[in-house]
């Protein structure tokens, strides 16, 4: 049987290159082409596509939107993300609005028909520039957080009280808290930084934030 697929791109000449593409390759069909989020969401579940490509940046809706809600919709249709964007936010706020996969839209029509079949078989293509971008993220997220990133907004707010040398009960005072609340805080502080003074817990915001 062949791979069903719908199109949604606002660019005229870029959807029915598209449209010609799919068409010419065996084993896949289009059926539906359509040049906005809301004609999208409208028609494509009653056209049941296996596949969707979808562009990012439509006018109206975006695509990402479009996304969201096509997969409460068709929770099992597979969306390929077609786009000029290579910005890591736009990659991820796609994947996490239920992309299947991220392409570039200058990719060749081989690559382009051959992700379509890779995502229909249960795999999760992109462009290698994208990929590259992928792995970078998860290679930095993969990182020890430093001792400071560990600390909570209260916990951060009271070691900057202390670097400049407030005493407890002004903490306590300028954040409206008990002093045994602040000597709790403090104290998780000085366990989270393992370090046994003031001093020492002041250094290591030293450097971090001028």
């Amino acid at each position: 049987m062949s791979i069903k697929i719908a199109i949604v791109e606002d660019q005229h000449d870029m959807r029915q290159s598209l449209v010609e593409w799919l068409s010419h390759s065996a084993g896949l069909r289009c059926v539906g082409a359509h040049a906005s989020a809301e004609e999208a969401l409208q028609h494509i579940p009653g056209e049941n596509p296996d596949v969707v490509l979808m562009d990012i940046n439509l006018n109206g809706m975006s695509g990402i939107e479009c996304v969201a809600r096509l997969k409460q919709k068709l929770p099992k249709v597979q969306v390929l993300m077609l786009t000029t964007y290579e910005d890591g936010d736009t990659i991820f706020d796609s994947l996490r609005a239920g992309a299947n996969g991220y392409l570039l839209k200058n990719m060749p029509q081989a690559e382009l028909v051959q992700a379509v079949e890779q995502v229909h078989s249960g795999g999760a293509p992109m462009s290698l520039q994208i990929a590259r971008k992928v792995i970078n993220h998860f290679h930095r997220d993969t990182r020890p957080a430093s001792e400071l990133e560990t600390l909570t907004t209260r916990e951060l707010e009271i070691l900057r009280l202390l670097a400049k040398g407030y005493m407890y009960k002004e903490i306590a005072d300028q954040l409206s808290i008990s002093m045994s609340t602040v000597r709790t805080h403090v104290s998780a502080i000085y366990e989270k930084l393992h370090v046994q003074s003031r001093t020492a817990a002041a250094m290591k915001l030293v450097g971090r934030e001028e």
